[in-house]
This record gives structure tokens, C-alpha cells and sequence, in this order.
């Protein structure tokens, strides 16, 4: 039987919370690489609730200090709206003080994996989720417009870099293949724990909505369909009817029937909690939400001539080679390029926009 953990917790008290998920789910770090994810959707204050509290990562960060890892890791790629500032994102919100030094901007190193080709054949995956030994997801409870919420498995589409995000949105059409969409991607590399930050949850239309609610919990899992059935469950909504976690349990990932959930605390449902208007559908098929997602997915490098030195770093640091010298200026392969922005963080001459 999977268990999910429920402790009360404030910004001030997570770290008891964080040792009672590590006395629950006993995990071996000693001289494992261990990568820390977050909740690093885009630039934001903390308070916004936007992101994984740094308050949270922190009290994770120093509790896998004590464990004796061989390397941390922590990191995450922003969403559809932040690409190529994944330090801009981390810095505003707070992480990157959170992260104790750990830090690394993991969208510069991708690889290739397969993926399911309804959607497309292959995926560009950061390095270091393929090459951690062990992997801690920090979700928040919050909802979300496609998803209803967004918890343990949709933390998971932070694996992939760049403008593969919004292309996935975009082939997927629908919410209900997104909900499939997005556990396809957390099937590429399964976390091996979940420390969700529910001290202050969000609610309407997420996963930026302005509507929060104290919560006032830290819940825990080592399996993410347990856990966003009891996610579900406090929002109200029933976890049976979510496609995401229909999808999980026939790709035998977990269960979200509760009583095959041992729950350790106390499970209550938020009074009066508000849920994304129509599950998500309106928005799906709003025509702005459409275009913003093509527009992410055609933005490209182009070089300033009148800036550009022909250095060639642009060339040597893009991950995927998507860039070559031609004459004198680089040049960018449209079909090959991920859209991570790597050649315009990196170029010495800022030579580098966006268009």
C-alpha cells in the first residue's frame, strides 16, 4: 500500500516536516548524485506562490546535505513564458539563495530520448535528470487550466528544454491529451521522492492565478499518483476523473483509488476551494492562448551583425549545434534549434536576440 504523508507546516516549521518525509520514506544518498527539482514556472516574488517556496527547498537542500550525496544538483526549466532565463527566474523568486550554491542552469545540456510519436519521436531531456541518481521533486498544490492541478506528475514537464513545452501544448490540442502529454514526459524519468509545498496553495485558474489559500501543510509520497489523488481529494475534485491519473494508473505508474492509500496525518478537503473554470477546455481552445503558444514555438536566434565579432561562442556552447559560422556571422538551423536561448545568455557582445 502507497503512503502519503500530511504534516502541518508554516515557512518557519518546514524543516520538521521534511525530516518526518525523510523518516518515512528512508532513502540511501550517501554518494548519489541527487538532483533537487522545484517548481520554477517563471519570474515571480515567492509570496505569488507561484514557485516552490525557497523556504522549502531550503529545509530539502540542508536536510540531503546531512545524507552525505556525492553532488547536488538543483534546478529546473522555466515555463513556456520564460525561456532562456532560468537564472533570472531563480534569482527573483529566491531559489537560487535556497539552493545553498547547488545551482545549475540544467536547460543548457540537453539530450535526445524517445518519446511517444503521437506526439513526437524524441524529446530534448536536461542531462542531469537522465544522469541523477536519485531525484527529489518539490511540486506545489495549486491548480492548473489543462491539468486542474498541477502536483507530483506535471512537475515532471519541467524535464524538457526549451520551446518543446509550448510545442507539446500545441500538438496536444485538447486537455485531455495534454493530461497525456504530460505523463508521457514524467515516464521518462520517474522522481524517487515528493516533498509537495501546501503551506499556501493556489486556486482558480492556475498555475499563476492571483487566488491563494493558506494551507498550511507539507505533504510527501514516493508515488506521485498517490499523491495527486490526495492533491485532488483537498481541492474537491475527484481524483477518478482526472485523464492524467486515469492515464498513470493504466501506464502502471500508481493508483489514485484512496483506499488503497495508506495516509499518514490528516486528509481534509478546503472548504469552498475553487477549481480552473471548465476543467480547462475554455482555455485550451482560447485563440490567444494558440497564438502565444506559436509564437514560443517559431521565436528563433538572430544575430545583431553590427554587435556580432564572429567569436564562434554562440557556435560552441549551443547544446543541440543548431548554429554554424557561415561566412562570418552564425547562423541559425531552424529545425534543429530547441529555442533554450543558450547562444544569447552566453554571447560576450549580447549580439544575440530574439525574433
Amino acid at each position: 500500500m502507497k503512503k502519503v504523508l500530511i504534516h502541518p507546516a508554516t515557512h518557519d516549521t518546514v524543516r520538521p516536516a521534511v525530516d518526518r518525509a525523510f523518516e518515512i520514506f528512508p532513502i540511501n544518498l550517501s554518494g548519489k548524485k541527487v538532483l533537487i527539482k522545484p517548481n520554477a514556472l517563471r519570474s515571480s516574488d515567492a509570496d505569488e506562490a507561484i514557485v516552490t517556496h525557497p523556504s522549502v527547498l531550503r529545509a530539502v537542500v540542508e536536510k540531503v546535505e546531512t545524507l552525505n550525496p556525492a553532488a547536488i544538483i538543483v534546478g529546473d526549466n522555466p515555463g513556456v513564458a520564460s525561456y532562456g532565463a532560468n537564472e533570472e527566474c531563480f534569482e527573483k523568486t529566491g531559489l537560487m539563495e535556497a539552493a545553498k550554491g547547488y545551482y545549475q542552469n540544467i536547460g543548457n545540456d540537453p539530450v535526445t530520448v524517445d518519446f511517444n510519436p503521437a506526439f513526437m519521436a524524441s524529446a530534448s531531456v536536461s542531462r542531469a535528470i537522465m544522469e541523477a541518481d536519485i531525484i527529489i521533486s518539490l511540486p506545489r498544490f495549486k491548480t492548473h487550466g489543462l491539468t486542474v492541478l498541477s502536483g507530483a506528475i506535471k512537475n515532471s514537464y519541467g524535464f524538457l528544454c526549451g520551446a518543446q513545452k509550448a510545442l507539446l501544448h500545441k500538438v496536444a490540442g485538447n486537455p485531455a491529451r495534454f493530461q497525456e502529454v504530460v505523463v508521457d514526459v514524467f515516464k521518462i524519468r520517474v522522481p524517487d521522492l515528493f516533498i509537495m509545498d501546501a503551506v499556501v496553495g493556489m486556486e482558480g485558474n492556475g498555475p499563476s492565478s492571483p487566488d491563494l489559500r493558506d494551507i498550511g501543510l507539507i505533504l510527501a509520497a514516493d508515488n506521485a499518483v498517490a499523491m495527486d489523488a490526495v492533491v485532488a481529494t483537498m481541492m474537491g475534485c475527484d481524483p477518478s476523473c482526472l485523464r492524467f491519473l486515469q492515464k498513470a494508473k493504466e501506464d502502471g505508474l500508481g493508483d489514485y483509488d484512496l483506499t488503497t492509500v495508506n495516509i499518514i496525518g490528516t486528509l481534509e478537503k478546503v472548504k469552498n476551494f475553487k477549481l480552473p473554470p471548465l476543467g480547462g477546455e475554455g482555455v485550451a481552445q482560447n485563440p490567444a492562448i494558440q497564438e502565444m503558444l506559436a509564437s514560443k514555438i517559431s521565436f528563433r536566434p538572430q544575430v545583431d551583425q553590427s554587435l556580432c565579432t564572429g567569436c564562434g561562442t554562440c557556435v560552441d556552447q549551443c547544446p543541440v549545434s543548431a548554429l554554424e559560422i557561415v561566412d562570418v556571422f552564425p547562423e541559425v538551423d531552424a529545425d534543429t534549434c530547441i529555442t533554450c536561448f543558450c547562444c544569447q545568455e552566453l554571447c560576450p557582445e549580447k549580439a544575440i536576440q530574439l525574433g
